[in-house]
């Protein structure tokens, strides 16, 4: 095998596990909102996953994160309503590899060489799921502050998979909050 495709494979094997486990997380909130004074809250119904061993996964993460930034789940008055809701969609995901000999496909490259480039193509569809978790102030019943997080979805993976991959991606979005947690990131 040639230094050149077997680069290209050490590369691959590199850069595929990066962009399996690439999640996006973005977040806003209101300036106005005292999030120093918030210290209670509880759930109230969202968009269910539409699995409860999932749905559970995501509150339990969140209260697990909820209790790092401070704050007790109550189910008297509390000060902000914690509400998550779980989105998917399928999308194609399109890869691409091209081989070529070892100087270049029709002469071009490092030198005179032989040979045609060939590319594989595939196309597969791919599961996308977003969660949007929501800190809504109880007394004004607002939202004050709204976490996103953006993912491919394993499909084939197993519970205790599942439980990392939840825990992660909720801990990467609760990583803003409250505003100003993240600036030394």
């Amino acid at each position: 095998m040639t230094a050149r495709r077997l680069l290209g494979f050490v590369g691959l094997a590199v850069v595929l596990p990066a962009l399996a486990a690439a999640q996006k997380t973005t977040y806003d909130y209101d300036k106005t909102v005292p999030f120093g004074q918030y210290r209670t809250y509880a759930f109230k119904a969202g968009t269910s996953a539409g699995d409860t061993f999932v749905d559970a996964r995501i509150v339990a993460a969140l209260e697990e994160q909820l209790a790092l930034k401070g704050l007790t789940r109550t189910t008297v008055k509390p000060d902000v309503y914690v509400v998550f809701h779980m989105a998917f969609e399928k999308e194609k995901d399109i890869s691409t590899y091209s081989m070529a000999p070892l100087y270049g496909g029709y002469g071009w490259g490092w030198g005179w060489g032989w040979g045609a480039t060939t590319t594989d193509v595939r196309v597969r569809e791919v599961l996308i799921g977003t969660l949007a978790v929501d800190i809504v102030d109880a007394t004004r019943q607002q939202v004050a502050w709204r976490g996103l997080g953006t993912r491919e979805i394993d499909t084939k993976a197993s519970p205790a998979e599942r439980d990392e991959s939840i825990a992660e991606v909720v801990a990467k979005i609760m990583r803003h909050y409250p505003p100003g947690a993240d600036d030394d990131d």
